[in-house]
């Protein structure tokens, strides 16, 4: 069985999908690997670092060709096109704000996976690619937070005067969150965290920071994610977290609902609000933002895209980790065996046999063809 990995087209995505380590793993158990030149370069992975491992460097042609194809970020309609019948296809694909590239694999009859719909079970945990590089936004985020923000983020006792510790406001205290909370809080500011699911309470003053409730229902969802609040829950939200966001010098969204448009936890005043000179990084960014004035890509005073590509290193590394584990389960006896009967196959499948299988995948298609 042929495994390809292509290098990445989208601009500014420096990970790949397929690290030497773990195509070494995938060498073993049978497979043969190719990884088109260059793939890995941008997170400092060289084509001789894959031929020593036992892979084939080649070009995009074969890389697509091949039985199984690794990405990171959906293919473009080029590269759907270079897929062939049958094969399989792993990558991010998510299907609320790609509805074009998925309709098309499903009309190539491609058999596509992606690793946000992977069920959140223990038996999926080295495949839950989500969280390995929802951490890494988190770190990333609070790192970026104190290069822009004009001031120090601990507090300094010196012969000149005091000076006051930064105080940060994390929104969503799922992966992202938490690890944003722990780098902070290692920086040294003060910091407070709010999510709409008071479970996470306690992980959250483990880290050594406040965590503000609310007069508001409880918005537990399901495998751990909150579930998509209503207009209204969002209105009274805001007006209960405007004045702390007013308070802060760094604020940090990372609420997400897997498949959904990010909510608005942030508006345009609640920004006026805040003292010039302060910063919010939205990690929301690439599915509509938790700010009302983000825009992807762009960091003036809030904004942030593909966190995770700025840690190339790691990142690929974890990924690699997540689409390896993935596709071998997959794999029996050196070949393909899709095992619809298998929880994580069925919900990480979004195409096979020329149409759209999954359930949640196939609405927002249909949302956006509208």
């Amino acid at each position: 069985m042929k495994v390809g990995v292509p290098k990445e087209s989208l601009a500014g995505e420096r990970r790949v999908a397929l690290v030497p380590e773990a195509a070494r793993g995938l060498v073993k158990a049978g497979l043969q690997v190719s990884i088109e030149a260059g793939a890995g370069s941008s997170a400092f992975f060289s084509d001789a670092a894959y031929i020593d491992v036992g892979a084939n460097v080649t070009d995009a042609a074969t890389a697509l060709g091949s039985d199984a194809v690794l990405k990171v970020q959906p293919p473009t309609p080029e590269e759907v096109g270079r897929l062939h019948s049958g094969a399989v296809l792993i990558s991010f694909l998510q299907p609320a704000t790609n509805a074009d590239a998925v309709r098309a694999l499903a009309k190539q009859e491609v058999s596509a996976f992606s690793l946000d719909l992977v069920p959140r079970i223990s038996r999926a945990q080295s495949m839950d690619a989500l969280s390995s590089q929802a951490g890494i936004a988190g770190y990333k985020s609070v790192l970026l937070a104190a290069n822009h923000l004009p001031k120090f983020f601990p507090l300094l006792m010196t012969a000149a005067g005091t000076v006051a510790p930064a105080r940060v406001l994390v929104m969503g205290a799922g992966v992202a969150g938490l690890q944003a909370i722990a780098t902070s809080r290692r920086l040294g500011a003060v910091v407070e965290a709010y999510d709409v699911r008071p479970a996470v309470k306690d992980e959250v003053h483990s880290l050594g920071a406040t965590f503000l409730e609310l007069p508001l229902e409880a918005q537990e969802g399901t495998g751990g994610y909150a579930r998509e609040q209503s207009e209204d829950f969002l209105r009274r939200q805001r007006e209960l977290l405007g004045d702390r966001v007013a308070a802060s010098d760094v604020v940090i969204t990372t609420a997400a609902i897997p498949g959904r448009k990010a909510p608005i936890l942030v508006t345009a005043d609640m920004v006026r609000r805040m003292r010039p000179g302060s910063v919010i990084v939205d990690l929301a960014a690439e599915t509509g933002g938790n700010c009302e004035l983000t825009k992807a890509g762009e960091i003036i005073q809030v904004g942030t895209r593909n966190l995770p590509s700025l840690m190339p290193v790691h990142a690929s590394q974890l990924y690699s980790k997540n689409v390896s584990t993935l596709l071998l389960l997959l794999v029996k006896d050196g070949a393909l065996k899709l095992d619809f009967n298998d929880e994580i196959v069925k919900g990480a499948c979004v195409t096979h046999d020329g149409a759209i299988v999954n359930p949640r995948a196939k609405e927002l298609v249909e949302a956006a063809t509208k």
